[in-house]
């Protein structure tokens, strides 16, 4: 064990301390239950751009992964981590207090809110309008008889419900400002249901399809858009996760797990 890893991780049987982007930030989330923050989250993380310096809202959050890995990549972004299961949201607060987190605490915050609500219900929340520069989210796509678990807290953060992308990326739409950005990972088979809900609402869509190598169908897909615009789906170039099967990570994932380089290349 590093000397970094000793003095920061303080493990216990119920969490864990896990380093992400090179120990450039820490995570404290559950060892068994709940849902267990990884490559989807940097994925989603790297989708926004490098560039960007404006107020972030992490949908299902987490224990607040993907919204501190886009601070860490961007300095001059701000995020507000959004939860509405409160030991995930507790999880989100004790990642904030940690010492190795420091450097960016002053640039987060959490909220334990549903993002599913909508109108008086999601600014009561805490959630208002035309509040946010960019939506990320990484809701549950599981569907219910893909992934059975006893445990309530992984079922949250892992099943998904009737209608959820059409809530969350409605919620999605009134909280973020003209011209400001979404970014969604799921798996494609849903990218129907995607572009439905964000059909009216936003445009200028990309899609990048993640495979686990060349000659593997695509586990996930990444779509971003900008609301208010009018342009048309483009399909990005695919992130190959492997060269091929027995290989390690190639170089782009590794810059994209280890917040080195923004997933659509700006």
């Amino acid at each position: 064990m590093s000397a970094a890893r000793a003095t920061l991780a303080q493990d216990t049987p119920a969490h864990t301390v896990d380093a992400f982007h090179r120990g450039r930030f820490w995570l404290v989330q559950p060892k068994q239950a709940g849902h267990r923050a990884g490559m989807d989250a940097m994925m989603l993380a790297a989708s926004v751009p490098s560039a960007f310096a404006g107020r972030l809202a992490d949908f299902g959050a987490g224990a607040g992964a993907a919204g501190l890995a886009v601070l860490s990549r961007c300095p001059d972004a701000e995020a507000v981590l959004i939860e509405r299961s409160p030991e995930m949201a507790a999880f989100a607060a004790t990642t904030l207090a940690h010492p190795g987190n420091a450097h960016l605490n002053d640039r987060a915050s959490v909220l334990a809110a549903d993002v599913a609500l909508s109108g008086q219900a999601r600014t009561a929340a805490g959630l208002a309008d035309n509040s946010f520069d960019f939506v990320i989210m990484n809701p549950p796509f599981n569907a219910a008889e893909d992934r059975a678990t006893p445990d309530p807290l992984r079922k949250a953060a892992h099943v998904m419900e009737d209608g959820l992308f059409d809530s969350w990326i409605r919620s999605a739409a009134a909280v973020v400002r003209p011209r400001g950005g979404l970014a969604v990972i799921a798996r494609p088979d849903q990218l129907g249901a995607i572009l439905d809900a964000i059909s009216g609402r936003f445009g200028d869509a990309e899609m990048l399809a993640v495979h686990p190598r060349p000659e593997a169908a695509a586990i996930r897909i990444v779509v971003r858009a900008i609301l208010g615009a009018r342009g048309k789906l483009s399909i990005r170039p695919p992130l190959m996760l492997h060269a091929q099967s027995g290989d390690g990570p190639t170089e782009r994932t590794e810059m994209i797990n280890n917040g080195l380089a923004s997933l659509f290349g700006d």
